[in-house]
Order: C-alpha cells, then sequence, then structure tokens
C-alpha cells in the first residue's frame, strides 16, 4: 500500500526504526506477525531524538543515521565477557587503530587485553587520525549461582503487622522474619515487594510498582525506635505521644480489620523522625552518614532535594514554577540552599532506611540463611518521581511503559511508567543503570527483577494513545546483561527474573546462560507444546524460583476452593458467565490434584471436592516443588495460614483495596508476626519444606 502524502515511504520508515532499535512489527505467537501503526514508530523515533515526520525527515535521518554508523569507530558501549573473544567491534577497528583504556581504577594500559573485571573507557585512534571512545564493560560469564538448594518465604513487607510495627509491616519485623524462619525452619531467603521510595501524596499511590525513586529505599519502612538517637530525643512528651497514636493505628487494623494506611503511618514517622534527628549523631554515625552520602554523590542530593521541593509545591514536578522543573537550573541551586535543612532531612533518612535494610540482611545470615532478603526491583518509576525529575535527560519524553494485546488483555496494558532511552543509556556506559543496581546491592542476598524481558525490549506507548497502538523499543541486552553480572559477582548475589507471560524467542536462553533464575508458578506450568496437560515435576526447568502463586494472583487456598472465581464475579470482573469460569476453574485444580495423588504427595487425599482438605492439599503443592529440580521454592507466606484474598487484584483499582491488606487467616482476620510464627498450620507447611538438620519448626 502507497503511502499517505504526508506519512514517509514505509521501506525508509522501517529501515531507519530499525537502525534505532524501534520494531515496525512484532510476533505474538510463532505464526503470527502484527503490525504496529507508523503514528506508533515517528513516536517512539521522536522520543529518541529523531525526526520522523515526514518523507524528507525520514529520507534525512536516515542518512545521517547511516553516516553515523558508517564513520564512527566504536560504539558506545562494548562487552568483554570473560573468557570469551574480544567484542566484534574491536576486530574490525582498521589495521594500525592505536587502543588505550583507563581502567575504573585509574590505572592507563595500552591494550584491551586481560583486563579486570570493571567497567573501563576505551579510546581508540585509527591511522587516519579518527577517535573513538567507548564504555567497555568487563564482566564474569555468570552470576552467582544460588548456595545450594534452599526455600525460602514470599511475603509483602507492609502487610507483615507485628505488635511493634507502626500499622504495616517494618524493617524490624523483616529481621524478626527472617530470624525466626532462618533458625527454627531451615529457610534459606525472605522475599519482599520492591521498597523503593514512594511518591508523597494524599493519598499516595499504594503500589510498590510506581515508585518515586527506585535507587532509594523509603523511610516508611524504619523501625522509629531502633534509631541510636530515638533513645536520646529530649522531647518525650511528642514521642510518647505519636507512640500511643502509632498503638492505635496498629490496633485499627489487628483488632478491628481496617486497612493499611501508609499514610497515616508516614504522618506519624515523619513527625517522629523530625525529633529523632534533632539529636546531633555521634562522631562515629556522622562519619557512616558522611560516607554514605559522598557513595552517592549529586544522585543522593537529587533525590533529598525533590523532596524537599515537593513539600513545598508538591509531589509532581512538572506542575512546580517554571525554573524548578530542571534539577540543574540556578532556581533549583537556589533552593537547594534555602530548603538545606529539608534537604539534609531527607538524605538522613535514605541514610538510616539503607542502615536498617543492611541490618534486616545481616539478621537473615546470621540466622542461617543461605541467601537472606531478596529484594523486588520495579520495572519503572512514576512520571511525577524523584529519578524522572533528576534523570530527565536519559527518559524518552512522551512514552509509557506497557504490554501489547495478548489472551490475558485484549486491549493491551499501559503501566503509567517512563522508559529509559536505550541511546542516552548507552551513551553513559549505563551509569544510571549501573549505580541503581549497585545501590540495591548493598543490601540484597538476592534481586528479583520485575520483568525481566525489559533487560531486552519494552513495549513503549505514546501518551494520549491507547495501549494497543504501541511499539517495542530494544535495549542492549548484552550490555545490561554484562552490568547485572559484574554488580552482582561483586555483592556475591543471586538474580531471579520474573518471565511470567509470553516471552520472545531466545530470552530465556539468553537468561539462562548467564546464570539469571527464572520464575515458574505451579498453576502455569502445562506442556503447552504438547497435550496442555500439568507439567510433570521432572520436567520443570532447574534453573528457577518454583512458587504455588505470587502477590498478582489468588492465595493457594482460594485457587483451591474457587474463591477467586467469587471475588472476581463480585467485582463484575469475568468476561464471561460465572458458571462456566467456575466449571474451568474447578477442571483445572482436579488436574492438578490428580496428578499430586498419582505421584503419592497426598497423604489422606479429600473424599470430597477440590479444597475439601485445603491444608493437606496445600502441603502436597509444597512437596510436589520439591519433586522439582528447581534451585530455589518459595512458599506465599500468607498460604501457611488460609488467607484466601490476594495482595493485588490486577485490573482493578478502587473496586478492590491492592496493596493495603495485612496477612490474614481463613476467616479474614489479621494476624500478627508474633501469632504467625506460632500458628500450627504455618509449622506444619514448612516441616514438609524444612530441610534435614538439628532444628524443628
Amino acid at each position: 500500500m502507497a503511502a499517505a502524502p504526508d506519512e514517509p515511504p514505509a521501506e525508509n520508515l522501517a529501515r531507519l526504526a530499525e537502525l534505532h532499535g524501534v520494531a515496525t512489527s512484532y510476533r505474538p505467537a510463532p505464526d503470527r506477525t502484527v503490525q504496529v501503526p507508523a503514528s506508533a514508530v515517528t513516536a517512539a523515533l521522536a522520543a529518541l531524538g529523531v525526526d520522523a515526520s515526514g518523507p524528507a525527515a525520514v529520507t534525512a535521518a536516515l542518512a545521517a543515521r547511516q553516516r553515523e554508523l558508517r564513520e564512527r569507530l566504536l560504539p558506545p558501549t562494548l562487552v568483554q565477557w570473560a573468557g570469551a573473544e574480544p567484542p566484534a567491534a574491536l576486530a574490525a577497528l582498521p589495521a594500525g587503530t592505536r587502543l588505550r583504556v583507563e581502567t575504573e581504577d585509574g590505572e592507563t594500559r595500552e591494550e584491551a587485553a586481560d583486563l579486570p573485571l570493571g567497567v573501563h573507557r576505551l579510546t581508540a585512534t585509527a591511522p587516519d587520525g579518527r577517535t573513538g571512545e567507548a564504555c567497555l564493560v568487563v564482566a564474569p560469564d555468570r552470576l552467582p549461582a544460588p548456595p545450594g538448594r534452599s526455600y525460602g518465604l514470599l511475603v509483602q513487607l507492609y502487610s507483615l503487622l507485628s505488635h511493634r510495627s507502626w500499622g504495616m509491616g517494618d524493617l524490624a519485623d523483616l529481621a524478626e522474619l527472617a530470624g525466626w524462619a532462618g533458625r527454627t525452619a531451615g529457610a534459606g531467603f525472605v522475599q519482599v515487594n520492591p521498597l523503593h521510595a514512594a511518591v508523597p501524596g494524599a493519598p499516595t499511590d499504594p503500589s510498590p510498582y510506581r515508585p518515586s525513586s527506585r535507587r532509594f529505599p523509603d523511610p516508611v519502612h524504619l523501625r522509629v525506635e531502633d534509631i541510636p538517637e530515638f533513645a536520646y530525643a529530649e522531647d518525650r512528651e511528642r514521642l510518647n505521644g505519636l507512640l500511643e497514636r502509632a498503638a492505635r493505628l496498629r490496633a485499627d487494623v489487628l483488632d478491628k480489620g481496617a486497612l493499611i494506611d501508609r499514610d497515616a503511618v508516614w504522618e506519624l514517622k515523619r513527625q517522629a523522625l523530625e525529633t529523632v534527628l534533632a539529636v546531633p549523631p555521634g562522631p562515629g554515625r556522622q562519619a557512616a552518614y558522611d560516607a554514605f552520602r559522598a557513595a552517592h554523590g549529586p544522585a543522593l542530593d537529587d533525590h533529598a532535594t525533590w523532596y524537599a521541593l515537593a513539600e513545598v509545591h508538591g509531589p509532581d514536578w512538572h506542575r512546580w514554577p517554571d525554573g524548578l522543573r530542571d534539577p540543574r537550573s540556578a532556581a533549583t541551586a537556589r533552593a537547594r540552599t534555602e530548603l538545606a535543612d529539608r534537604v539534609s532531612f531527607h538524605a538522613r533518612l535514605a541514610w538510616l532506611t539503607d542502615g536498617q535494610l543492611r541490618a534486616a540482611q545481616r539478621a537473615a545470615r546470621e540466622a542461617g540463611m543461605s541467601v537472606g532478603i531478596v529484594h523486588d526491583l520495579a520495572v519503572g518509576v512514576h512520571p511525577a518521581g524523584a529519578d524522572a525529575w533528576a534523570q530527565q535527560d536519559v527518559f524518552a519524553a512522551g512514552m509509557s511503559v506497557g504490554a501489547p494485546p495478548d489472551a490475558f488483555n485484549a486491549r493491551g496494558q499501559d503501566w503509567g511508567l517512563p522508559p529509559w532511552r536505550p541511546d542516552r543509556l548507552a551513551a553513559t556506559g549505563h551509569a544510571p543503570y549501573r549505580d541503581l543496581l549497585r545501590a540495591l546491592f548493598r543490601y540484597a542476598g538476592a534481586l528479583r527483577i520485575d520483568h525481566v524481558m525489559g533487560l531486552f525490549r519494552l513495549w513503549w506507548v505514546p501518551q494520549g494513545s491507547p495501549p494497543t497502538d504501541g511499539t517495542y523499543v530494544r535495549y542492549d541486552a548484552d550490555a545490561m546483561l554484562a552490568i547485572l553480572a559484574l554488580e552482582a559477582a561483586r555483592a556475591g548475589a543471586v538474580v531471579i527474573g520474573e518471565d511470567l507471560g509470553t516471552v520472545e524467542p531466545g530470552v530465556r536462553e539468553a537468561l539462562q546462560r548467564r546464570g539469571v533464575l527464572g520464575t515458574s508458578v505451579l498453576w502455569f506450568e502445562r506442556d503447552w507444546e504438547g497435550d496442555g496437560r500439568p507439567l510433570p515435576p521432572e520436567r520443570w526447568r532447574a534453573d528457577c524460583l518454583a512458587t504455588a502463586t505470587t502477590h498478582d494472583l489468588p492465595p493457594t487456598a482460594a485457587r483451591l476452593t474457587g474463591d477467586h472465581v467469587d471475588l472476581r464475579d463480585r467485582l463484575g470482573l469475568l468476561t464471561r458467565s460465572a458458571t462456566e469460569e467456575r466449571a474451568e476453574a474447578v477442571a483445572d485444580t482436579a488436574e492438578w490434584l490428580a496428578l499430586l495423588g498419582s505421584l503419592g504427595l497426598v497423604d489422606s487425599p479429600a473424599a470430597g471436592p477440590p479444597g475439601s482438605d485445603e491444608e493437606e492439599e496445600i502441603r502436597a503443592v509444597h512437596r510436589f516443588l520439591l519433586r522439582t529440580p528447581a534451585r530455589l521454592i518459595g512458599v506465599w507466606l500468607p498460604d501457611g495460614i488460609g488467607d484466601r484474598r490476594p495482595q493485588n487484584l490486577p485490573g482493578t483499582w478502587d473496586q478492590y483495596p491492592n496493596w493495603r491488606l495485612p496477612v490474614a487467616d481463613r476467616e479474614g482476620r489479621p494476624v500478627p508476626l508474633e501469632e504467625l510464627v506460632a500458628s500450627p498450620r504455618l509449622r506444619a507447611l514448612l516441616e514438609v519444606l524444612r530441610p534435614p538438620g538439628p532444628s524443628g519448626v
């Protein structure tokens, strides 16, 4: 079909898009190709700084890109895997080209061979005088593997209240859970939701997957009483009053069934922290804070400045006065000075939270956990938040990350998260990505990467367009994986990739080759290329975290009893009759229970329908997971006491209390940490998984 007069010729646009990593089509299935709208392609190119607004612009941009690629000596980033051949770009250099490498520790070398692991600067000078520079990432061949096979607990930290927390779970609760699970139940890890800093607001977005910043943690998770200066604060009356209000807030959740109110918790903690931080730290702690601030440098200053400005101008930097929208402007510099006390306050909060995060990891390892705390890296950040403000130069303006239409969502998805520009990432040697990983690995025994396919490509949706009118944009997956391997190796940390759903061919293989574990959920593990029946345990992959459910899926008790269908029916979320949905759910569960029975994994098969003996069936599900070769096995902690409610119900906003539910028993009664660890039902489940040893549950 001929192009319209105001549209660029499709052939030229396709070539230009390919040279910038923008897709003009994609394949949702091996036998199906979908063309993306030309408008999505031109919008994505525009976000990459490429004008493709008409035929003449496309022709000029194509010629410029071809000339750039033809004339450059080096791409912006090169990867050298340990033990592998040198990058092809080096072999393609003209004969006689001189090389100079400045290693990250300041050493200068005249060749690129036998370099230490790290991120180095490479300069090439050709005989004709042309020069080129590149970031050279020298990475280990594989990421660290889990130290043996282990099982662990999966929990949303905010939902894990104790009798000492202030209305939502905190980092001291996490340390207590890890200490108990490691010593008493033989667990090797505890996996939590993202603990990234949130965007303040009224109300705050409760989703931990739309943070203000991924690099810095959220001080709402602090245990205020564990801060050393708390004991020396002078205004005891004020602190005691705040503690009393916190106790009432906690009682509202645990005793009265109220939802978790993150904003109320933060308001109390903010007031308490202002009192506590009025106490000067001792010289040792001051030196530790100074070292933390120096290590994070301008990034921490930007982060703290954004929060100080948000207190004055609101949490959306797009609505701030013009000068303050630019983190490098003179107006922002003046505001940073004027608000120095608040900037210091927020910087100290980041330091205190980092310290309690590291303390939780120490507690986990001291309890015998082989991995410790598994932290979660969200796929992106809120467009109005601190990272989007401070890193405007590396985010694609006017674009949002999402997903194309698939079997589960015919309209696609728009997650409202601005994507990183791959060209700007490459030009910086992927510095924002490196800094992010390094910050998280400070306190993580392992890192779960949400939507790990985003290391390869992301679905970009132009602002104002439906998710169906988006397109894929590619990233330098080799560089992303190399930096991940380098930082994980330096930290001795494991990496788990959330690779559920539709995955591009070759992605899982590439991740496995580099040692990134996948994610396998029981109900999805079927022989999709064969008879579609449940996959027997011996056919599961070994390099994965195997679980029965996730925070986005029904708890196991709900799936066994069909309560998840009833919930979606009550909320009007079903796309067909409730009778059909229930029949399919019963058949699906029956197939799995039949497989469990045939393997002898159900101690006393129930005579009734699925769910008649849910405790035994849940134990059988986890016996099955033990039969797989999976390196890690995860137990959704609410499964241990029969909680029916998902923490997040995709497709809902105000119809369901996403991200605000405390862990509860089968009747929906909130269960505090102290009662949870004493639960005979939880102990019986963990006994199934506990490795042989002297301790017992």
